[in-house]
């Protein structure tokens, strides 16, 4: 990777992941890493333009379906794909399908681009996560085999312990605080081949006093009752958060903080 690069355009294509969530504005809208990394990469390149594609609740099959031609189609510097975590979230799921669409998807989209990112997502301590860590790192090697087939960079953000920490995961458990999303951007910018903002991104946080029992009792009906009942009513109902949701940024165009 060079040092330094100067790339012009920036498609992000994705989930909720790379929608930005919870990463909340004042307005109600979501920031989130992808934003984050086009407001660094617009600051050292004039004119730079980007878009997100991102919807929040999609499958690998509905990235490939909407998301992937159009990205293509704008044949930007760098596109970043980060999807499919959330077919393995699923109850039953197909892992040589989901390998099937992956790879669909990154045949389509690394010709299009000077660089094509992958990441590895990262992974919350817990035992929802320890429940499809297996199906996760299956995944995972399918990226690394992509990668180096297609000439694509990975982000590793599941090997980094500051990741892993529950104080960088939302009360929903599911997406990062604005601060997990700062880390991922500074990840991906380094990868990248720009100089390094935070050398430390990836050192865990300092060790705190865990919460009381009765808090952590509290917390866990509360997080049940908000987000894990409506969760899996979705799975059952064959819903998602992102139903009727237009992408994020739809358009390439100029980046304006």
């Amino acid at each position: 990777m060079q040092t330094n690069p100067t790339y012009s355009s920036l498609v992000a294509v994705g989930d909720s992941f790379t929608e930005g969530m919870s990463d909340l504005l004042p307005d109600g809208s979501y920031r989130g890493w992808a934003d984050l990394l086009a407001g660094r990469m617009a600051a050292v390149t004039p004119g730079f333009r980007y878009a997100n594609l991102a919807v929040r609740g999609k499958l690998i099959q509905q990235i490939v379906d909407e998301q992937v031609d159009v990205a293509a189609a704008m044949q930007p510097d760098v596109i970043t794909l980060v999807g499919g975590l959330n077919d393995t979230l699923r109850p039953k799921c197909d892992m040589v399908r989901v390998r099937d669409l992956l790879t669909e998807a990154v045949e389509r989209l690394a010709p299009s681009c000077k660089q094509l990112v992958l990441m590895h997502s990262p992974g919350r301590q817990g035992p929802v996560q320890a429940r499809f860590r297996p199906r996760m790192e299956e995944l995972f090697t399918v990226v690394d085999e992509l990668a180096a087939r297609h000439g694509a960079v990975v982000v590793d953000l599941y090997g980094a312990a500051s990741l892993s920490d529950q104080r960088m995961w939302d009360v929903d458990r599911l997406h990062l605080t604005a601060e997990g999303h700062r880390r991922v951007c500074e990840a991906v910018w380094q990868t990248l081949g720009y100089d390094p903002e935070d050398t430390e991104w990836r050192t865990p946080l300092p060790a705190t006093v865990p919460p009381p029992w009765l808090a952590r009792r509290i917390a866990d009906v509360r997080f049940t009752r908000q987000y894990l009942l409506p969760w899996i009513g979705r799975r059952l109902t064959g819903r998602s958060s992102g139903d009727g949701l237009p992408p994020k940024r739809p358009d390439l165009l100029p980046y304006e903080h």
